[in-house]
């Protein structure tokens, strides 16, 4: 059975019927009357959306509501056997989840997965994985969402120039997925849809305006503004990793030299404990490589944690690098919470140490007075959360 041939897709017909779907996402179960409140139309209004919804399967009645005197009305929930699928592509690996239509997550699975293969590589994998996880959590497929670690034209639905990405530019992967898993799809940066599951789900909820950065095999930014992604123009804003922090500095993947991501991020690390093994300054790390013959960012993390100098050094280094850019950010942006997630996140509190006492320092006073900085609570669930959302977004939005 493939999953394609089992997708359908119920039409969103009014701009009320999006409201109404978008409320009950948000929000959860609630009754006519209340739908009638928080949308302001009548009664005999809201009945008629709810019933049309209804009939093509998109919402259900789900028991009745709590009193409000007189007779109790029966609360309306998203139908029960909406699915979206989810998808956040990294650097190194790729997680596929399928959650409902309120982006609760139902199964999540994380595979090693280079992006270097290409497109068609890393796409049919992607579909191979979702008609493995749709087994166990079946229902009918209304969108998918994909996140990729690259520069994205939100409105295209491709990746544009990405660094680490070769054979992806310009590569129409919204209309290639779309076809593989034959539901709409839509397409973000990574970092963009980390931010946005922050921010509906994780230790940012129901914050309007917060800056994720993402800290993984590179770095990258998640701007929130109102409640909405900042996407910029083109959709590179929060683009990071490549504000040039030296111009003799390390080359970076992009070619230029002496970027934030060249000095501190998942690959830079392991580049600079290679170079702590070789030179025996970490005797942690030469082991490490002597019995693998490689480091990861991970090795030294593991090698600060055991009190090694060199590699606390180079993690406070980083810290205070990235810190420098966040401050700017947080002087720019004003944001009310900064989040800081990603593989090399896992760094833990040392890190997070680094980075705040970085940007208190460099910001001004009313812009950090009351700014959380704090380590994202949902690791690799954000990403495929936030994609959720967007897809949502699109599968709940008046079909043209």
């Amino acid at each position: 059975m493939s999953t394609a041939s089992t997708t359908e897709h119920p039409m969103v017909e009014t701009r009320h019927q999006t409201q109404l779907l978008t409320l009950l996402r948000d929000e959860g179960p609630m009754s006519r009357v209340e739908l009638g409140e928080r949308l302001e139309l009548p009664r005999a209004r809201v009945g008629a959306e709810v019933a049309r919804l209804a009939e093509v399967g998109l919402v259900e009645t789900a028991g009745p509501s709590a009193s409000r005197g007189g007779r109790r009305s029966t609360l309306v929930r998203l139908a029960g056997d909406l699915r979206v699928l989810s998808v956040d592509v990294g650097a190194t690996s790729v997680g596929v989840a399928l959650t409902d239509a309120s982006c609760e997550v139902l199964v999540h699975t994380v595979e090693d997965c280079d992006v270097r293969q290409g497109p068609h590589v890393v796409l049919k994998r992607i579909a191979a994985l979702a008609e493995k996880i749709r087994e166990e959590a079946p229902g009918k497929l209304i969108a998918a969402g994909i996140g990729l670690p690259g520069p994205v034209s939100f409105a295209e639905g491709m990746a544009v120039a990405p660094p680490i990405m070769p054979g992806w530019d310009r590569f129409s992967v919204r209309d290639h997925l779309g076809g593989l898993l034959g539901c709409p799809v839509t397409v973000d940066n990574d970092v963009n849809s980390m931010a946005l599951g922050e921010r509906h789900a994780g230790v940012a909820r129901s914050t309007d305006d917060l800056v994720f950065v993402k800290i993984g095999t590179g770095i990258g930014c998640g701007i929130v503004l109102g409640g909405k992604v900042y996407r910029g123009v083109a959709g590179t804003a929060g683009d990071i990793g490549h504000i040039r922090l030296d111009d003799y500095g390390p080359t970076c993947a992009c070619g230029e030299t002496g970027c934030l991501e060249a000095y501190f991020g998942g690959a830079a690390l392991a580049r600079d404990g290679l170079t702590l093994a070789r030179s025996g300054r970490s005797a942690y790390l030469a082991d490490v490589v002597a019995d693998r013959g490689a480091i990861t960012a991970a090795d030294v993390g593991r090698a600060a944690a055991f009190g090694g100098t060199g590699a606390v050094n180079l993690i406070r280094d980083g810290g205070r690098r990235l810190g420098q850019v966040v401050a700017s950010l947080v002087s720019f942006v004003n944001p009310g919470m900064v989040v800081i997630g990603g593989g090399v996140a896992q760094l833990g509190h040392q890190l997070l140490a680094e980075i705040r006492s970085s940007v208190y320092r460099r910001s001004l006073p009313l812009a950090t007075g009351n700014l959380p900085i704090v380590l994202s609570e949902l690791g690799d669930t954000a990403g495929v959360i936030g994609a959720a959302w967007s897809a949502t977004d699109r599968a709940f939005t008046l079909s043209s």
